[in-house]
């Protein structure tokens, strides 16, 4: 079992981090371009609910298997690794849940000027949070 725990961990990290990069560079991007204000919130809406379990539960996961393999190893690459993908979760409540509580509070079909540029602030946060989950050059 031990010798799968490294692999695991490298597994979930590139999954969080490709999922992660495309709602910053494909997704997120398309919603923008929309000119509705109310659709952009519209597509944004589904779009986080499915992503944050997803993303949620990766960087958990791979942050934890990191952290496991380097108590294993003693490789601190490991556990920089693991505290970079657990740091999503700080990152997310304390900087990204507060803009997410407010687009969730706008009524469906009412999306304006204002709710664009919360989903504004939103990609630039997520695109930070991408940064936490991609591996180094």
């Amino acid at each position: 079992m031990t010798a799968l725990i490294g692999p695991l961990a490298l597994l979930a990290a590139a999954l969080f981090a490709g999922a992660a990069l495309y709602v910053s560079v494909a997704e997120h991007p398309a919603r923008m371009a929309l000119a509705d204000d109310a659709a952009a919130l519209a597509q944004w809406r589904p779009s986080y609910a499915r992503g944050k379990l997803m993303q949620g539960g990766l960087a958990l996961a791979g942050g934890l298997l990191a952290c496991w393999a380097w108590w294993e190893s003693r490789d601190w690459l490991w556990l920089g690794g693991g505290i970079l993908l657990l740091a999503n979760w700080p990152f997310t409540l304390l900087a990204i849940m507060p803009v997410n509580r407010r687009l969730e509070a706008v009524p469906p079909g009412s999306g304006d000027a204002g709710s664009r540029v919360l989903l504004a602030r939103w990609g630039r946060l997520h695109a930070m949070r991408s940064l936490l989950g991609a591996p180094p050059p």
